[in-house]
């Protein structure tokens, strides 16, 4: 690469982003930002930037994503990879974290108007190393998906089976039988009813229930895998 049309780098040796995932219009899709300038001008890249001297890679990745992409509600955070590829940066060498952030179907951040929420099953061209951290986080979700009570980082609050069927079916990539998705649900007691329901619409039919997680806190609930991802 012309090293002409390559700012210096200012120079960060780790840097932190984020694979933030979540269903939206029912498709699993990640947000990116579009790139600027140099190197890789005009690809999307992941959300993220450098780490302070005094700062925490966890601290970081929560500053950066309020900051640049105005993302405050996320609902489960862990750290997923670290990338130490000598050439990853064409600028200088810079160790790269990546974090999964979860997000629920509900909440709508206000982006910049560079970001977006990109289907990951069609991804755009993406900077640097970014396609691999997504794909490590897809496969990381969808493992969870069976083994742990993950979904309630991606659902609402409060949902009826069909709302929740739609996110999990998302999720995963592949349609979810309903009626296993809510054996599966009740068996593992990940889900509760609420005293709520959805009102009948106008051909009538007896009321949705709506239901919860009851806990919003991430748990391993069945060692077996049985909502395996394709």
């Amino acid at each position: 690469m012309d090293k002409g049309t390559v700012p210096s780098w200012p120079t960060y040796p780790h840097e932190v982003v984020a694979v933030v995932l979540s269903v939206r219009d029912g498709v699993l899709s990640v947000l990116m930002w579009r790139r600027a300038k140099a190197p890789f001008a005009k690809r999307w890249a992941l959300p993220g930037g450098g780490v302070e001297e005094t700062e925490r890679l966890r601290t970081a990745i929560l500053r950066h994503l309020a900051e640049k992409v105005d993302v405050t509600e996320v609902a489960h955070l862990e750290q997923l990879a670290t990338h130490s590829n000598i050439q990853r940066d064409p600028r200088a060498r810079v160790l790269a974290t990546a974090y999964l952030g979860l997000v629920p179907s509900s909440v709508s951040p206000h982006l910049p108007p560079d970001t977006m929420w990109q289907p990951v099953a069609d991804l755009p061209p993406t900077a640097f190393d970014h396609a691999d951290f997504i794909s490590a986080g897809i496969e990381r979700l969808r493992a969870k998906l069976t083994y742990t009570n993950i979904g309630f980082a991606l659902a609402p609050e409060e949902f009826t089976l069909s709302e929740l069927r739609d996110v999990i079916s998302g999720a995963l990539g592949y349609a979810v039988s309903p009626t296993n998705l809510a054996r599966v649900m009740t068996r593992r007691q990940l889900i509760e009813p609420t005293s709520a329901r959805v009102s009948s619409g106008p051909a009538g039919g007896r009321p949705a229930m709506r239901f919860r997680f009851r806990s919003r806190q991430l748990e391993v609930t069945d060692p077996f895998a049985v909502l395996k991802p394709r």
